[in-house]
């Protein structure tokens, strides 16, 4: 009876297995029926000529673009380590959560009491603790004494740069998993500088706003609404409906930049480092373009490229035309 049992029991487990197995390989013919489903859909917009201003629809189609979330999204913080990166983060203004100074042990060291006075007097909560507790914390043992907390990062919605956008030639910088940190920083400043209204994030695969990116900004991140949403392609959409021109951004287009109409209301969209912009995403786009080069080199990296791109449409405004 016990082994009878026992080959029950094991011919059960078999078959609860193999019905995850065939439910896990039905999934992704599922997931592809819906892809391309999106593709049969024919987003792209083939106009030929120029591009007249897009209408900007107030229906209930943007009504869930402009709705926005009553919780924020947020990042999580970030440990800042070192006397010197502690002395940027406060001339950057990097909101700082709480402080750590090590506890003197014999004679006070005045760089590091100056430091902490400053952080007081920043409104940052200062806590002495002895030096084992730094060393826990430390990511590479070279604290020199100091650890700040970053608070998070509260991100903007979507609807927030619509709304900052009004109705009046604006630029969105839109990135498709852009994910070196020094990179998403500069596109940042660069978008900031010419007054974009904001710049689009994807929530994953992407690099986020962290002491890197408050770094190589300057401090822009604190300066431009920056947006995370779960897909890029359905942030496109919803551009468009508020009168945006979506642009991709790739070597591979048959026009260059000067050709393009960059002007009025643009949503540019760069891709990543490696891959460049994902298909669906250009697919979404109302039309592409490329720089023109003649070196030998394959093209500028993504924030170089995106600096270019913004400036020729701050030209095209400051103009009065979209050509």
């Amino acid at each position: 009876m016990a082994q009878r049992a026992q080959r029950y029991t094991a011919q059960k487990h078999a078959a609860q297995g193999q019905q995850r197995h065939m439910a896990q390989g039905q999934q992704p013919h599922k997931r592809k029926k819906r892809a391309d489903s999106r593709e049969a859909c024919g987003t792209k917009d083939h106009r030929s000529g120029g591009y007249r201003p897009r209408d900007i629809r107030t229906s209930d189609d943007t009504r869930g673009a402009r709705k926005s979330r009553t919780s924020r999204q947020k990042s999580a913080f970030d440990l800042i380590e070192g006397r010197r990166a502690v002395a940027e983060a406060l001339a950057l203004n990097i909101p700082l959560k709480n402080a750590l100074v090590q506890v003197s042990s014999g004679e006070r060291d005045q760089e590091i009491e100056t430091l902490a006075k400053q952080l007081s007097s920043d409104g940052v909560p200062v806590e002495r603790v002895p030096r084992q507790v730094l060393d826990a914390l430390s990511s590479h043992g070279a604290h020199q004494g100091v650890i700040v907390r970053t608070r998070p990062f509260e991100y903007a919605e979507l609807s927030d740069i619509l709304e900052k956008a009004g109705s009046k030639d604006a630029l969105v910088v839109v990135l498709d998993h852009v994910t070196d940190e020094g990179n998403f920083g500069a596109i940042v400043r660069s978008a900031e500088v010419v007054g974009a209204a904001g710049v689009v994030i994807a929530n994953a695969r992407a690099a986020q706003v962290g002491v890197g990116a408050y770094k190589t900004s300057a401090g822009a991140v604190l300066h431009v609404p920056i947006a995370r949403v779960s897909n890029v392609s359905r942030a496109l959409e919803e551009l468009k409906a508020a009168g945006f021109w979506t642009c991709g951004a790739t070597e591979h287009a048959a026009d260059d930049v000067w050709s393009a109409p960059l002007g009025g209301r643009l949503a540019l969209v760069m891709g990543s480092e490696g891959a460049g912009i994902s298909r669906l995403v250009l697919e979404t786009c109302d039309f592409a373009c490329k720089l023109p080069q003649r070196g030998k080199i394959e093209s500028l990296n993504v924030a170089q490229a995106t600096t270019v791109m913004c400036y020729e449409w701050l030209r095209r405004v400051s103009m009065g035309g979209v050509s």
